[in-house]
């Protein structure tokens, strides 16, 4: 088996409760925008997996943004961060959304002189606590630990057509369901160019043109819509991009071909990553 899950292991350690509930209480706490009506969890939802129901996040005074918010979960031990990894640490990452125009519209130092606190001490709290947020205990970790009566026979062919013929294990490997790498699967490719350049914009590597993070897969069934544009609406889209093998583009990753499955095999797979579906714990 290509897939291995560990339920509910935490994959770093959080420096201290009390950081991990400051964190906890910033990252709820709408003095963080510039006119006090929003909060990271505004585009975060702890209720949607720590995702948006958006197609793309929206910020003070209604500002659109391009891309979607993604889910905030197992981010422990995470190697680069946003859809196009331009930072390197979740300390990094966590300020990005107050400073931006588009999302929180503070600077740095208003949001000092707003909480009583230094810019590292709410990065390291905000950090700290999404360190803290994790998925686990999914009907497929069960399976894995080895209650195999906890898939479905439906959800185990999906298991087979995930790990087989449909490719998806190629990038939804290990303990989180992501690689933690770049690839162009070609949704930003529309009437013949790229809309969103990705990665390429911060390698300017031409193997990077219309790369994005691979997302997890942990508790997919909460986090639509998916992509980075958030441009399909449902699971069941998103696995008809794929059986028709993307759009193809110059940079389109190899393993993407058409599939042609069928229509009970595609309800399987969707039943598969339903599985995926587990318990999140957070704050501790």
């Amino acid at each position: 088996m290509r897939v291995v899950i560990l339920a509910l292991a935490a994959t770093a350690a959080v420096a201290g409760a009390d950081l991990v509930e400051l964190g906890r209480r910033l990252f709820h706490d709408r003095r963080l925008s510039r006119d006090g009506s929003l909060s990271c969890a505004t585009c975060h939802d702890p209720g949607r997996a720590f995702a948006d129901d958006r197609a793309v996040a929206h910020g003070i005074g209604g500002a659109a943004g391009t891309r979607n918010a993604p889910a905030l979960i197992n981010r422990a031990g995470g190697a680069s961060f946003f859809w196009d990894g331009r930072v390197t640490s979740l300390e990094e990452q966590v300020l990005e959304p107050i400073t931006n125009p588009k999302e929180l519209g503070l600077t740095l130092e208003e949001a000092e002189e707003r909480l009583g606190l230094k810019r590292d001490e709410i990065a390291r709290a905000l950090a700290g606590y999404v360190r803290s947020i994790r998925s686990g205990d999914s009907p497929f970790d069960r399976h894995v630990a080895g209650a195999f009566g906890a898939l479905s026979p439906q959800e185990q062919k999906g298991l087979e057509l995930f790990n087989g013929r449909s490719n998806c294990w190629v990038c939804h490997s290990g303990v989180k369901l992501t690689d933690e790498l770049f690839h162009n699967t070609g949704i930003a490719w529309r009437q013949g160019r790229l809309l969103d350049e990705g990665r390429f914009a911060v390698t300017r590597q031409p193997q990077d043109r219309g790369a994005f993070k691979t997302p997890t897969l942990r508790e997919v069934s909460r986090t639509a819509p998916y992509m980075h544009d958030g441009s399909l609406a449902t699971l069941e889209a998103v696995i008809d991009y794929y059986d028709r093998g993307g759009n193809p583009n110059p940079g389109l990753h190899p393993a993407l071909r058409p599939l042609r499955l069928s229509a009970e095999e595609k309800r399987a797979l969707a039943a598969f990553l339903h599985s995926l579906t587990g318990r999140i714990e957070e704050g501790r």
